[in-house]
């Protein structure tokens, strides 16, 4: 479902000054397929430079989240994920076996929730779903 969005143009967009490593921090968060910890991050990039730091990795992914660049997500594995801030809405189904991920939409689903808070009272102005399974076909 991710599309590859550019790190480092939204970088430029929020007027972020680009070192070389948080370049090459941007590029492998650009590349992810997938929804990393700043461990996954720092191997992938000091693989690209060996010079950048686990340190490096955290700032800059602290300032990437605080630029509204990233967003992180608390999978219930204990560790902190990123992807690129989504420029659609979408959710996640995390498999508690493998701690795969995978993004949907549920259009269905979106207006259940938007129903609830109106019938609660309220209008929905975001919210975030993650459902945590086990795939049915798996051997017992």
């Amino acid at each position: 479902m991710s599309s590859r969005i550019d790190i480092e143009a939204l970088c430029a967009t929020k007027g972020l000054r680009i070192t070389e490593q948080r370049r090459v921090i941007a590029q492998v968060l650009s590349d992810s397929g997938d929804h990393p910890d700043v461990e996954a991050l720092h191997a992938r990039a000091s693989a690209i430079d060996p010079g950048i730091s686990i340190a490096t990795v955290y700032r800059t992914v602290r300032l990437f989240e605080e630029a509204g660049i990233l967003e992180r997500h608390e999978f219930g594995d204990g560790r902190s994920r990123y992807e690129p801030a989504p420029e659609v809405h979408h959710d996640h189904l995390i498999n508690v076996e493998t701690g795969e991920v995978t993004e949907f939409v549920d259009l269905e689903l979106e207006q259940l929730q938007k129903r609830i808070a109106e019938r609660l009272g309220y209008r929905l102005v975001d919210h975030r779903m993650e459902l945590y399974g086990v795939r049915l076909d798996r051997k017992s």
